[in-house]
């Protein structure tokens, strides 16, 4: 059931969406500060292309990882984790698109604090 959720949700947005990511990724990755953040990019548009059967796992917060995450806030993820809030408020007008919906609130959670959460 996940893979056909998964060809759905490519078809629907989620390749282009994935494909962002990864211009994202790239772009925070020209400077050497900004690998760590390209590397949350690229953990987000892995996501974002299949994120059926998958789930955000917590693994613990450094102090390192508590200073990414405030940046990641002022830099775009609260835009971000807002996105996916109304993403998954517009799936939800059908009963077909709860499924999506509960994906757009994973992306929410990852997009709004990414490091220290590992996809699985």
């Amino acid at each position: 059931m996940s893979a056909l959720g998964n060809i759905i949700w490519i078809i629907f947005g989620g390749l282009i969406g994935s494909i962002g990511w990864i211009i994202s990724g790239i772009l925070w990755s020209i400077t050497i500060i900004g690998i760590p953040f390209g590397k949350q990019c690229f953990k987000m548009a892995n996501l974002q292309l299949a994120p059926f059967g998958r789930e955000v796992v917590d693994t613990g917060q450094t102090p390192l990882g508590c200073f990414g995450n405030i940046l990641w806030l002022i830099f775009g993820g609260l835009e971000l984790a807002i996105a996916n809030l109304l993403a998954a408020l517009f799936f939800t007008i059908t009963i077909v698109g709860i499924p999506f919906a509960v994906q757009s609130l994973k992306l929410a959670k990852l997009s709004l604090m990414p490091f220290g959460k590992e996809v699985r």
